[in-house]
């Protein structure tokens, strides 16, 4: 993998261009049963306050009890991150009050997080790579959930989320374009996935991305980069809890041009948290930017620091699954895939498990053809994905293999596989029912050339001065066997018989 320079994003201002510098910081629900320190029940669904315990309620006396399985989910995805494990770590208290926080404040990890840097290695839609250093994954607990729109003069407090486990996975400045942002989210998404350590609903919030943002002129990110000076950049402004990859890229784009007309106009920017509208496409102010001094932190006295051992760091390593890089280049090497068909494949984990079953023998590029063309596109009509994908991988194999044997032909494959996804069988039990079997019997099709020659002695003249008029003769013997005349065939005793 070579890291390759993005193309200049430059945003043209009244005074001059403008550059975008984009870090995030992304909260990533843990795939646990339990929380983070209590052994309440997590789930999406439940009633207001059904899934609380007196812990997460902030009862006097109550002491959090640290949840091992969490401990393991973070630490197999700062290992799936390729970043440095902490053999020690430690929780601390962040000092805030809000309703939603029972307690006064919130469980995290501020001076010594569990995971240290690493790196992500990401895509971009022309088919380049970069890289996103991540600087830390840290544990935290989540705070519950204010509701407004029960009663015009009361707020409601439903404490569910209340100590559920986040991994908050915090990158370095590294990306230049809304484009790049989303990929990255897209990437963390699927490596998250992949290891088993969050599912990667957005729609329920289990995954949502802080995105920092700021403007500098034309080469003061190189100078950034290499000194590692961070006044070299512009103050960057958050954009709080943004849970979808639309409206990350809508934000960054309004934000950017909120404060290039800022600077232009003489102003400064100031160091603000802001809240995205997806109705307006406009930021707007939340609060100004706390530093960690605001927040008082101080290690948490009733939880001792964290200690792993090296063993079972190494044994979590050990039971990883194939990653997305690593499954990315197998496929290319092994089924010869291009680099944009195994990133298409690899996108989803149930995506390429799916394609593996259907190509075992059979033509590995046709194969993933159908997959991410055909079976791909009735899914996303049908709102579904391949995790919920009803038609066996086995059928995709046999239809592929029924094309690869001259049973049918690519043109008939797709009838047939219109009668199979609506539920009438297998490929080959569809092809015998309705008679579809490819015409490879060369008498029958000389028959049709001939008569078809015979009734048009004017398109036989006028291919011979203008040859790539052959296709309304191929197009002709079709029609008169119903799309069932092998094409190869077709075009061989066409051009024998015209003399071409």
């Amino acid at each position: 993998m070579t890291d390759v320079a993005a193309p200049r994003y430059v945003i043209e201002g009244r005074t001059g261009p403008w550059e975008l510098v984009l870090g995030l910081e992304v909260h990533a629900q843990v795939a646990s049963k339990a929380k983070l320190f209590s052994g309440a029940a997590v789930g999406f669904g439940a009633g207001p306050n059904e899934q609380v315990s007196l812990v997460d309620a902030g009862f006097p006396g109550m002491l959090p009890t640290l949840n091992r399985f969490c401990v393991e989910q973070a630490v197999r995805s700062g290992l799936g991150l390729r970043a440095r494990i902490n053999r020690r770590s430690q929780f601390d208290r962040k000092n805030y009050f809000y309703p939603d926080l029972p307690t006064g404040y919130q469980i995290s990890q501020l001076y010594h997080p569990i995971v240290g840097e690493g790196v992500v290695e990401v895509e971009r839609d022309d088919g380049s790579f970069f890289e996103v250093r991540i600087e830390r994954l840290h544990l935290e607990q989540d705070a519950g959930k204010l509701i407004h729109d029960l009663s015009p003069s009361e707020s409601y407090v439903d404490l569910n989320r209340a100590g559920t486990a986040l991994m908050e996975i915090v990158s370095r400045p590294d990306m230049r374009t809304p484009d790049e942002a989303v990929a990255y989210l897209k990437k963390l998404r699927t490596i998250l996935i992949y290891l088993g350590t969050c599912d990667g609903d957005m729609e329920k919030g289990n995954l949502r991305a802080d995105v920092n943002v700021s403007v500098c002129r034309p080469g003061q990110y190189e100078k950034y980069r290499a000194s590692g000076d961070f006044s070299h950049l512009g103050t960057r402004c958050e954009i709080k809890n943004v849970n979808s990859f639309r409206f990350i890229s809508q934000a960054i784009q309004y934000e950017a041009r909120r404060q290039i007309e800022i600077l232009e106009d003489g102003g400064k920017i100031d160091q603000e948290t802001r809240l995205f509208d997806p109705n307006t496409g406009e930021t707007r102010s939340m609060r100004s930017k706390e530093e960690a001094h605001d927040y008082r932190y101080f290690p948490d006295p009733d939880l001792l620091p964290l200690e792993l051992e090296e063993a079972w760091i190494e044994s979590i390593r050990a039971s990883l699954p194939e990653l997305p890089d690593d499954k990315r280049r197998r496929f290319m090497s092994h089924y010869g895939l291009s680099q944009y068909d195994a990133g298409v494949l690899i996108s989803e984990q149930a995506k390429a498990d799916y394609f593996e079953a259907a190509a075992q023998g059979r033509d590995a590029k046709l194969v993933a053809n159908w997959v991410t063309n055909e079976v791909s596109a009735r899914l996303t009509a049908d709102g579904r994905d391949f995790a919920d994908n009803p038609l066996p991988a086995a059928h995709v194999a046999q239809l592929v293999e029924l094309i690869e044997t001259n049973v049918i032909s690519s043109k008939i494959a797709k009838e047939v596989f219109d009668h199979v996804w609506n539920g009438e069988g297998s490929p080959a039990e569809v092809v015998e029912r309705h008679g579809l079997k490819q015409v490879t019997d060369t008498g029958a099709i000389e028959k049709a050339v001939d008569d078809i020659i015979a009734a048009n002695p004017d398109k036989v003249e006028a291919v011979k001065d203008k040859p790539q008029a052959l296709g309304w003769f191929v197009g002709q013997v079709m029609k008169v066997t119903g799309g069932k005349a092998n094409p190869a065939a077709v075009n061989d005793i066409l051009k024998a018989k015209l003399g071409l």
